[in-house]
């Protein structure tokens, strides 16, 4: 039941993320195409639950994990956020900690056994550095993008930005409560898939 619950939360965000890729295909918007990056990684690190609570966890599931759950999904919401205010110039440093969280995903040694189907903590796995200071640092900077440009803009996008805001809290309490196992994050990746799908999409008053 948990590796069907991941996997169906991995395909709901994977389409969300689709749906918003289809989208920037049309405006050719940066931050439609970020956003799209960022609920792929949403998608494929919902996957790697999947597989973990399927088949059991091992070194390579855990690392592309904490590189799409741990290290980019934020980010690349805050990203997003920032190119939407207009904030072009993120872009180039927002690609720079990409290559930066990928390097740290592949390099970064790995203490412990990883093994069995709940979960890793990374708190047992990894060090703090630079692994763990990498993912608070992106995950925070990219949280307090996402909600600082959202409050700034909430006149502008009422409902928009309240559900990106909701769905942000809804991510981040899933990350919280990871060590409960694969089903009860599943619907925590599902409902916060739906709620910033929602608010990414939404038009604003004016345009309405």
């Amino acid at each position: 039941m948990e590796a069907l619950l991941a996997f169906g939360a991995a395909l709901l965000a994977l389409r969300l993320g689709g749906a918003i890729a289809a989208r920037w295909r049309v405006q050719r918007r940066p931050e439609l195409a970020v956003w799209s990056a960022a609920l792929v990684s949403y998608a494929i690190a919902a996957g790697t639950m999947a597989w973990g609570a399927a088949a059991g966890w091992s070194d390579p599931a855990f690392r592309v994990y904490y590189l799409f759950g741990g290290l980019l999904t934020a980010a690349l919401l805050g990203l997003g956020s920032l190119l939407l205010y207009g904030w072009r110039q993120t872009l180039v440093p927002g690609l720079v900690y990409v290559g930066l969280a990928i390097g740290v995903a592949i390099a970064a040694p790995l203490h412990g056994d990883i093994a069995g189907t709940s979960i890793p903590e990374a708190q047992e796995n990894l060090a703090f550095f630079p692994a763990r200071l990498v993912a608070i640092l992106g995950n925070s900077l990219g949280t307090l993008a996402v909600i600082g440009v959202a409050v700034a803009t909430i006149r502008r996008r009422p409902l928009g930005n309240v559900l990106i805001i909701t769905g942000v809290a809804v991510a981040a309490a899933g990350s919280a409560f990871a060590g409960l196992g694969a089903a009860e994050t599943s619907v925590f990746v599902a409902i916060a898939a739906l709620l910033l799908y929602g608010g990414f999409t939404a038009r604003s008053g004016a345009a309405r």
